[in-house]
């Protein structure tokens, strides 16, 4: 058995749905878990802290142990307040679900500015909050994992999501980057792609009789997808920077693969004809790499070009790139 016992475990948006099975399964292996929700509706409005209290009930009277927490994650002074709930508890904090999130359908000409703020502010902005003092506490305390959840909406698309699209493809983005920057530290970090049946999908469809009818809505089970985020946020998980996607009992690796593309000759000078000329095999996606970072990108560039990446002074770091 996969076990938590000692071990503090922060989840946001743990009231319902996903948040609330993910937070019951990490208590029910023995975590001491955070159970954060500000109790607001699906589209942002409104807050109710009895939404945490009723999980953190069920986790007590269960025998095991959880704190709430009704903190935003849309603010700096939220997520602070999030991993500090977790350290002034139970003294450390080893994993974080960041899971938070609102919903709402809007076609893309009639999206408001606002609309798209309060998208970002809660998905990405709050995945940054959260997890920017938490990954300080891991890094002191030796190490620790993070599950972001994002959504194949991000990285595959959806209609009328533009806004929960770049919100959720932006978490793929942070997920990299602390994987990254915490491997050294012990801290690992991956992400998840979830299809679960929610109060998402049941406010978005909105059709009583599909919901109940439909093969695929009775097949994409929430519990479903517990298993994976069980695993990604335990110690079992070794490895970092990976993104999977959980439906209907289907786990899968979801990457971003680089091409091997067209080479144009060093010493020509490219024109957008010379794109059009080679556009199937500028465009095909076999064979490829998945990058680990960028520098990988520059230096299979480099290597094909062969010229070094290297500085001639020895000496000298390897530059970050830009862009």
């Amino acid at each position: 058995m996969i076990d938590f016992t000692g071990r503090v475990a922060v989840v946001t948006g743990a009231g319902r749905g996903l948040g609330r099975l993910y937070a019951l399964d990490l208590a029910r292996r023995g975590a001491a878990v955070v159970v954060n929700d500000l109790g607001g509706s699906m589209r942002g409005g409104g807050a109710d802290s009895g939404v945490a209290d009723e999980v953190v009930g069920e986790i007590t009277n269960a025998g095991g142990t959880a704190v709430a927490s009704y903190d935003s994650v849309a603010t700096a002074a939220g997520g602070q307040a999030i991993v500090e709930a977790a350290v002034e508890s139970f003294g450390r904090l080893d994993a974080v679900v960041s899971n938070a999130g609102i919903f709402g359908s809007v076609p893309f000409e009639e999206l408001s500015p606002d609309d798209w703020t309060r998208m970002l502010r809660v998905h990405l902005d709050g995945g940054f909050y959260v997890s920017q003092p938490a990954y300080r506490v891991m890094k002191r305390n030796g190490g620790g994992r993070f599950v972001f959840i994002s959504s194949s909406a991000g990285i595959f698309g959806q209609p009328m999501e533009a806004h929960y699209a770049a919100a959720k493809a932006g978490l793929v983005g942070l997920t990299n980057v602390v994987a990254i920057e915490g491997e050294a530290h012990g801290i690992l970090a991956n992400s998840v792609m979830p299809t679960g049946f929610s109060r998402m999908v049941t406010e978005t469809v909105g059709d009583p009789k599909f919901l109940a009818e439909s093969g695929f809505m009775r097949a994409i089970r929430p519990e479903l997808v517990v298993p994976l985020v069980t695993f990604l946020a335990s110690t079992a998980c070794t490895f970092t920077h990976r993104n999977y996607s959980a439906a209907a009992g289907r786990y899968a690796r979801v990457f971003v693969g680089l091409g091997e593309g067209w080479l144009a000759d060093a010493d020509s000078e490219p024109t957008a004809e010379d794109i059009e000329d080679h556009l199937e095999e500028l465009s095909s996606t076999k064979p490829f790499l998945v990058p680990a970072s960028i520098v990988d990108e520059v230096l299979e560039v480099c290597e094909r070009r062969g010229i070094s990446a290297m500085p001639n002074d020895a000496d000298v770091a390897f530059p970050r790139p830009r862009g």
